[in-house]
């Protein structure tokens, strides 16, 4: 994964502190943005823009890490073949394009009496995380520390963990536990070791017409999960940034409650953009915003500037919005309106 983050007129020098101010709602002047690639779009700005470092090219406030894992997010089928398994034992395509999928979970039945977790805590996870620490001291660092409900997705299967919601709540309920401890592993390991400001989780919980299970069952099951993971953050002084993708709009409240930051990606295709804004806009900071489905992939680059615009001056009024585009960049997006995007983040007001 590619990130990326830049301001519009009148770069703040300290990255850090912008970042505080924004989630802070306090008075920042320029809106920062984030930029999330898959391999084919990040390869088409590294050629557009002749670097290949994009985040230093840009000097971006925000810089994003993830422990080391088998299966890195982009698994390439020259380095890895055809597939890939992960520390989990899930079996994985690997694809050039994205980031594969499950093909073969790991738990075919609702019973953990024979499953051996792995220690997400092992020293080989933190391989040149203080490097990377100490070489972006001067941005707002944030680290993916992994997934719960998404994780428990891949090890049993999307379709058999929804119906062992009903069948097997208790497996569920232990899956999940168990999960939440690995993270909270990691989590220690990574307050005792290291600097940085903030912590992800990346759980999507959404279709695009709402979500994947019943409200009832996610305050149940994912939630209290959940709030152990941004209570421990926020006790070590780190902001919480969350990753769901879809329409969850009918839980936000209740992310808000134990302690969410920063909700990503706010996907306009999925919910009123406006409307979060209005109702939630003075408690998280939003994360997201520009349309993916048509406006990127098939509209023209004015339109994309003008849409920027709107985002920056209806979500960016008080602080407290990131501008990023609804889902990660695909590369069926022509290169001219990824352009478009970057520089209407980077140039909004005059820069």
């Amino acid at each position: 994964m590619a990130m990326a983050t830049a301001a519009r007129a009148g770069s703040v020098a300290d990255h850090r502190e912008w970042i505080r101010r924004t989630l802070a709602h306090a008075p920042i002047g320029p809106v920062p943005y984030n930029l999330s690639c898959t391999p084919p779009a990040c390869a088409a700005l590294q050629r557009h823009y002749g670097f290949t470092d994009l985040d230093d090219f840009l000097d971006l406030p925000i810089r994003m890490t993830a422990l080391k894992s088998i299966k890195p997010l982009y698994a390439s089928p020259a380095e890895f073949g055809p597939t890939v398994r992960d520390e989990f034992g899930v079996l994985w395509s690997t694809s050039a394009l994205d980031r594969g999928s499950v093909i073969q979970p790991c738990l075919p039945e609702p019973d953990l009496s024979r499953y051996t977790f792995p220690d997400l805590a092992s020293p080989a996870r933190f391989t040149d995380l203080g490097a990377w620490c100490r070489n972006n001291a001067s941005h707002f660092r944030i680290v993916w520390v992994g997934d719960l409900w998404e994780r428990a997705t891949f090890m049993r299967g999307m379709q058999e963990v929804l119906l062992d919601l009903s069948d097997h709540p208790r497996f569920v309920d232990e899956l999940l536990c168990r999960l939440t401890e690995q993270i909270l592993r990691a989590m220690e390991v990574l307050f005792e070791r290291f600097e940085f400001e903030g912590v992800a989780v990346s759980d999507d919980y959404g279709s695009q017409r709402g979500l994947l299970m019943s409200p009832a069952a996610w305050r149940r099951m994912i939630k209290p999960r959940l709030a152990e993971i941004y209570a421990f953050a926020r006790s070590h002084g780190r902001a919480v940034f969350h990753h769901s993708c879809g329409n969850v709009r009918t839980i936000i409240g209740d992310m808000l409650d134990i302690g969410l930051d920063i909700l990503h990606p706010i996907q306009p295709e999925a919910m009123d953009v406006f409307e979060l804004k209005r109702e939630f806009g003075q408690r998280v900071t939003l994360c997201g915003g520009l349309r993916t489905q048509d406006l990127l992939p098939r509209g023209t680059p004015d339109a994309i500037r003008r849409e920027v615009r709107i985002l920056q001056e209806r979500l960016g009024e008080g602080g407290g919005f990131i501008l990023e585009p609804g889902i990660t960049l695909q590369g069926d997006i022509p290169v001219e309106n990824l352009v478009a995007f970057v520089e209407a983040a980077r140039n909004a007001g005059g820069r």
